[in-house]
């Protein structure tokens, strides 16, 4: 049997990942321009009509589009349109007006309409409400709406450019169950309860028409196809009409789709996510627009620019993302701008591949935002300057502009070193002054780490420290562990080995100024803190020194948080003991180690209540099931490993599919590693096939693009249960599988960049290799195998990875065992036996005993085959011992299959021994040893293996025919081979049945003599 490494992902500390915005079809490259100024002579002419409805008469009133069309009217003229806006217009007006507009956009190249007020759906179109309309205009609609497919396609025919902007997705004004009729005899419609839909032009945009050439169509919905907009607050513009002011000024220096997309992101935003506007667009030339109004300048302008910037990222980001930080930022209180504008500050190229880091990283920054947002108060100061500067970072803050905001507060830090020499030398306001400059580099620490800068954040932690060390306690304290904290971060994801240094001493100076009634429990707060930055250490570094100090530390904690009553802080430290003893574990025979780690999870989760914490409570079952998994490899059987399956099917109580897909995708993927498990320990390939179903899972969510690593130890794990369910099957079909699986995986986990994962992989690729050689009889694969082998070795060595490195040995030996078979040479088992050896240097009975156990059996199996190119029968009699030592370990309830390839070779090493020394004597042995691999392999489950078993029975009873036995002894060896030969048909491997038939025949001879 060969051994494999399955991937199984870290210990939970993740959240969520980031929608795409409006599609926008662009083509070729004609600028389209309009002028801005009466001195502009113009060269190209845009007309547009504004319409705001907010005055009805019979349904209920808007209070917001009369403003809409009025801000909407200024920002178009000076954009250069020729623009004419209405309001409150009942249907004959608002149908003249359209005809109007129609007449008056012949000869011009743009026309855009724009119309703020009710609009519903029904029969195939879109219709607007004039105020006039009542209950009774659904029942006439072609005279008392407006329907908007006629006026497109009539703008169509003759403008260059149509753009139709239509902010009338409000609810349905008219009850739920009235139907709209076109003429009073027509047919009735439902009518749409929310928004609009694709008008009826939209459909053939490129339809050719008489007109000039024309370029094509832009048609903007305020909310997404059948969703409803939100009207605004009373006397302001509504959120698309709030936007399209803000960003369609950008037109001088931005593409028309560009501007479109930052649009559809402000409602997006301002909406808290609420509304997204919608576009159908099919332009054959990219639209810009001349020079615009004037942008807004100072601050704002700084901030805006970099908004836009934002908002144009955001539209680009997958709906999984999206997904991510809206929960992210429902969850944990904070404004959508800024953590999108955290995630913007970060970049695409730095963003962890990994989902769970990436979920922690975007939690920390939620801390921080919100930590900012509560301490914004506290910055106090008599400078104006400094005050203009900080309200505008905090406000850059809130509108994602994060760069724009370190701007502001470097500005403010310089005003503060300006001042520095000047304050007064009273001590009061020296100490006023102190708090108050320290509280600016404080807020510019906080940006810089927001911009994930945590160097520079734990700097001016250092240099806030300075300034109040004489002056405050509680901010001398507050500021030197801020300090420690940034420097470990900053160690942790850099490897900077000095800063993590730098943060142990910070946290040591910290613990000389605790002192007072709390100062027991702000100690053990502080040590654990020290202890988190010691097991970063230790997890680098192959000394185990700092790992265990650390332990040391969480456990004295324990003791002060139990006597408080400080549940969660205790469940904390005691979880994190359970990681280092799991990390610890690793490096270790000793299965003591994940023993205690299993205790202290189950610890932690009596004190992490499903009610109160249940992410917390979920991520906690996920780490007792790694645990599990990770004992049960040391202890052999199956009893764990059904533990493992129990704690992470209660995870997945908790974990939603929708609402947390990476949590959800991690357990799925450890959930289906311990299935493949189970099956390989029950011989069942049921159990097979879910581990199977549970990775397809996981790798719906982990996609390649977005999460490499992830994506790729998803494929390796399934690989690895394709290679054990090939067992139940004769071709290569679920091989052949599992070694593309493997191959993928190899794209992403290159030797230089995770050496460790590589090393995995080969190992595995090694082991599908060997089984498609055995049953190819081919050579050159099996060649291939070993060389897989070989080359995990130069990572997996002995020192680092010592039960990698005898799983290595022993799947060598498995290929090389193979090899001799295939190639009949002897020297081939005598090297499989130097490798089955090599890995019991690692392999003990005390501490693995499974692994022990198998090692023995495959060293009787070589030994058994040199055996017959030997004259004595010593390596036999070895051969036998080995398996019997197997036997001592292996049973049929932990672990049927190797537990009867075990019986079954016993018996024939058995059975070779008494035809070599021509006595019967281990004859009964052998058939019990026989009979007993049967109770496994049956004929309905395997019945290759069953065949093979009812040919060796029938070898033994010829053998004992042979020796003195009865004539019955011969038929009932010729009824064996009968049964064998149906076997080796029912499992459509024919080979071996000549054979069986020359022995048939030969048995039949002897009894006829």
């Amino acid at each position: 049997m060969t051994q494999g490494r399955t991937m199984l992902f870290g210990l939970i500390t993740a959240r969520k990942a980031l929608r795409l915005g409006s599609a926008m079809l662009v083509m070729a490259c004609l600028i389209v321009a309009m002028p801005a100024s009466a001195q502009d002579k113009p060269s190209l002419k845009g007309v547009a009509l504004i319409v705001g409805q907010s005055k009805y008469e019979h349904i209920a009133g808007l209070p917001n589009p009369a403003n809409d069309a009025r801000e909407m009217l200024k920002l178009l003229t000076d954009l250069g349109f020729d623009a004419r806006a209405v309001s409150d217009r009942d249907a004959s007006k608002l149908s003249r007006d359209l005809e109007r507009f129609v007449e008056d956009a012949e000869g011009a190249d743009v026309a855009l309409f724009y119309y703020s007020g009710h609009g519903i759906e029904a029969a195939g179109e879109n219709w607007l409400v004039p105020v006039d309309a009542d209950v009774g205009s659904l029942s006439n609609a072609n005279e008392a709406l407006v329907p908007i497919s006629a006026v497109l396609d009539q703008l169509k025919s003759t403008v260059p450019v149509t753009i139709v902007l239509l902010d009338a997705c409000r609810t349905n004004p008219f009850p739920a169950d009235t139907v709209l009729r076109k003429t009073p005899t027509g047919s009735g419609a439902a009518v749409g309860q929310e928004g609009l839909t694709l008008v009826r032009g939209a459909k053939s945009l490129n339809a050719p028409t008489e007109a000039t050439e024309n370029l094509g169509t832009v048609i903007g919905f305020a909310a997404e196809p059948g969703r409803p907009a939100l009207d605004g607050p009373a006397g302001e513009n509504s959120p698309y009409a709030s936007a399209l002011l803000r960003h369609l000024g950008a037109m001088n220096g931005a593409e028309f789709g560009a501007v479109m997309r930052m649009v559809t992101e402000e409602v997006y935003l301002d909406t808290k996510a609420q509304q997204r506007p919608w576009v159908n667009e099919s332009l054959r030339r990219l639209l810009y627009f001349g020079s615009a109004p004037e942008e807004p300048g100072g601050d704002e302008g700084q901030i805006t620019g970099e908004r836009r910037q934002l908002l144009l990222t955001i539209s680009e980001l997958p709906d999984i993302s999206r997904a991510s930080i809206e929960t992210v930022a429902a969850r944990d209180a904070v404004p959508l701008d800024a953590l999108y504008g955290v995630l913007k500050a970060l970049g695409t190229t730095n963003m962890p591949e990994e989902p769970a880091e990436l979920e922690s990283l975007l939690d920390a920054q939620a801390e921080r935002l919100k930590k900012m947002i509560s301490e914004r108060e506290a910055l106090r100061t008599d400078d104006p300057e400094i005050l203009r500067l900080t309200a505008s970072a905090d406000r850059a803050i809130r509108e994602g502009a994060i760069q724009t905001a370190r701007s502001f507060l470097d500005q403010a830090v310089g005003r503060v070193e300006e001042t520095r020499g000047a304050v007064d030398d009273a001590e009061e306001l020296v100490r006023q002054k102190r708090i108050a400059d320290a509280a600016v580099y404080a807020r510019r620490a906080e940006t810089s780490a927001l911009a994930f800068d945590y160097k520079a954040a734990a700097e001016d932690y250092l240099k806030a420290f300075d300034l109040i060390e004489r002056w405050d306690d509680r901010l001398r304290w507050n500021y030197k562990n801020l300090q420690a904290e940034y420097l470990h971060i900053h160690g942790d994801e850099t490897g900077d080995q000095e800063a993590l240094d730098a943060s142990l001493k910070a946290y040591e100076e910290v613990l000389a100024f605790i002192e007072g009634d709390s100062a027991e429990l702000d100690r053990a707060i502080t040590r654990n803190n020290m202890a988190v930055v010691m097991q970063t250490i230790g997890e680098r570094s192959v000394d185990p020194g700092q790992l265990e100090q650390a332990a040391a530390i969480f456990h004295e904690s324990l003791a002060v948080f139990a006597a408080r009553k400080d549940d969660l802080n205790w469940a904390a430290a005691q979880n994190n003991i359970g990681n280092i003893l799991l990390k610890l574990g690793e490096r270790s025979n000793d299965k003591r180690f994940f023993e205690d780690a299993v205790t202290a999870l189950r610890a932690t989760l009596e004190k992490r209540p499903r009610d109160k914490v249940p992410l917390d409570w979920a991520g906690s079952q996920n780490n007792l099931g790694l645990a599990l998994y990770q004992l049960s490899e040391r202890e052999g059987g199956a009893e764990r490993l059904f533990e493992a399956e129990t704690a992470y099917r209660a995870a997945l109580e908790v974990y939603d599919r929708a609402k947390n897909p990476l949590e959800w995708a991690m357990v799925q993927n450890n959930l289906g590693n311990t299935l493949n498990a189970i099956g390989t320990a029950r011989n069942d390939s049921g159990k097979f096939q879910a581990a199977a179903t549970a990775f397809r899972s996981a790798l719906e969510i982990n996609k390649r693009e977005q999460f490499p690593i992830s994506w790729a130890r998803n494929r390796l794990n399934l690989g690895n249960v394709l290679n054990n369910l090939a067992r139940f099957e004769v071709g290569t079909t679920e091989l052949e599988e599992a070694a593309q699986a493997y191959n993928d995986a190899l794209e992403v986990f290159t030797r230089n960049r995770f050496p460790s994962d590589w090393a995995s992989v080969q190992n595995n690729l090694g082991s599908v290799l060997q089984t498609l050689g055995q049953r190819n009889r081919d050579l050159k694969q099996l060649e291939e195998s070993a060389s897989a082998f070989r080359t995990a070795r130069r990572v997996y060595t002995r020192q680092r990875f010592p039960l990698d490195w005898a799983m290595l040995h022993f799947n060598l030996g498995n290929t090389l065992q193979i090899m001799g078979a295939v190639s009949g040479e002897p020297l081939r088992y005598k090297e499989a036996v130097d490798a089955y050896r090599d890995s019991l240097r690692e392999y003990r009975r005390e501490n693995t005993p499974r692994q022990w156990a198998l090692s023995q059996a495959a060293i009787g199996s070589s030994l058994h085959w040199i055996s017959n190119s030997e004259t004595d029968t010593k390596s036999l009699e070895d051969a036998i011992a080995a398996r019997r030592a197997a036997l001592e370990v292996l049973t049929k309830a932990n672990d049927p299959v190797d537990w009867a390839n075990a019986q079954s070779g016993l018996g024939m090493s058995l059975l070779n021994l008494g035809s070599r020394q021509q006595v019967a004597t281990y004859l009964p042995e052998a058939e019990k040893a026989f009979a007993a691999s049967l109770e496994v392999f049956t004929r309905e489950q395997q019945p290759l293996q069953w065949a093979f078993g009812q040919n060796n029975i029938g070898d033994l009873y010829w053998n004992k025919a042979a020796l003195g036995g009865e004539k019955s002894d011969y038929a009932k060896a010729i009824e064996m081979f009968e049964l064998a030969k149906a076997g080796f048909t029912e499992g459509g491997y024919t080979a071996p049945i000549p054979l069986t038939d020359q022995k048939i025949s030969l048995a039949r001879d002897a009894m006829t003599k």
